[in-house]
């Protein structure tokens, strides 16, 4: 059994702040992952994918980001348990006793749900001809965009996600860009941006579109679509790339007894506290009037729950408030030699 002050079920960007803010104010934390590395949706859906939203960074990537989270947590010896998802989950005399699948047992006053948007996949391609090129040529997240270099990729959807990469990969590589649509959900300058790349050429836009089959000997070679009118069209393509939204699930998250809303779980914004006394739902995941999914939405929300944690996990101490830039006790947390 580990002895925690708080458990973090997640370890994408949110929760890696939210371990920070926690070892600042003296308190232990672990964190679960059921996925296999590091990152959350960061690394799993966009490693590659420039984020221009983070303060004081113009642009990183998602692996940059969180790269520099974890540097960030180097001073502090925190355990990660990945590939491990949170099964068990009951009340005993004021602390939680939580179990995973590989059987790890936790007990800890706090509970910091930072699951993004719960265990995901990819929406995928209709046609099952798909199936024998998946995570070959035919991909639902780059990794590595460095392999569409000098190839033809035809990229599928209509959101920001797909836009984004059309205009990346059209610095190297020939792309198409279908959507089933004429309008595009995505930011308007981006919907703009991709418009006049292919007036110029650099982009294939075809809208009102779908994938209809596609052929290859091994690899991906051909795709062919169809249109409103039913009339298709093929083209050589080396990669297809669907960009189509996730299928969100929250998992066993679902019978904790939390106040959920469809797929995110309500919290109040004084602590991010559920309907569960101990229990804290920070970033994607969780919902209140005015939630922004954003990321540094996310690092407000785990700074708050971090300090509510301090009360049921040193119930005989009172929190007291200070700045990293003048706590010797701080700093000392950090290695940092006080002036």
């Amino acid at each position: 059994m580990i002895k925690t002050d708080a458990l973090i079920v997640g370890a994408g960007p949110t929760g890696l702040f939210t371990a920070h803010q926690l070892k600042l104010i003296g308190l232990d934390c672990e964190i679960v992952d059921n996925l296999d590395k590091i990152g959350g949706q960061c690394i799993e859906l966009y490693p590659d994918k420039p984020i221009y939203d983070i303060p004081a960074i113009p642009e990183c990537t998602g692996e940059e980001l969180t790269e520099n989270l974890l540097n960030q947590l180097k001073p502090f010896n925190i355990k990660f348990h990945l590939s491990e998802r949170v099964d068990e989950l009951k009340q005993d005399n004021n602390k939680w006793k939580v179990k995973t699948n590989k059987g790890t047992e936790f007990e800890t006053p706090n509970i910091i749900i930072a699951g993004g948007v719960g265990s995901f996949e990819p929406r995928k391609f209709s046609p099952k001809e798909c199936e024998k090129f998946e995570n070959k040529t035919i991909l639902y997240s780059i990794k590595d965009k460095k392999i569409f270099h000098g190839k033809t990729v035809s990229i599928f959807g209509g959101g920001d996600s797909a836009l984004d990469w059309a205009l990346e990969l059209s610095k190297n590589s020939k792309v198409n860009l279908i959507h089933r649509r004429d309008e595009f959900k995505a930011a308007q300058a981006t919907v703009d941006k991709v418009k006049e790349l292919s007036k110029a050429g650099k982009i294939n836009l075809i809208t009102n579109s779908q994938l209809k089959t596609v052929n290859g000997n091994g690899k991906l070679e051909e795709i062919e679509i169809e249109n409103n009118n039913k009339e298709t069209k093929k083209f050589k393509s080396d990669y297809a790339l669907g960009f189509f939204g996730l299928i969100m699930q929250l998992g066993p998250i679902a019978n904790w007894g939390l106040n959920l809303n469809k797929k995110t779980i309500e919290v109040d914004t004084e602590k991010f506290e559920t309907n569960q006394k101990g229990i804290y739902a920070v970033g994607d995941i969780c919902n209140y009037p005015g939630k922004l999914k954003l990321i540094l939405s996310g690092f407000h929300e785990g700074a708050l729950a971090a300090r509510a944690c301090f009360k049921l996990a040193r119930p005989n101490e009172k929190y007291r408030f200070e700045f990293t830039t003048s706590s010797k006790t701080i700093k000392n947390r950090l290695g940092v030699k006080s002036d």
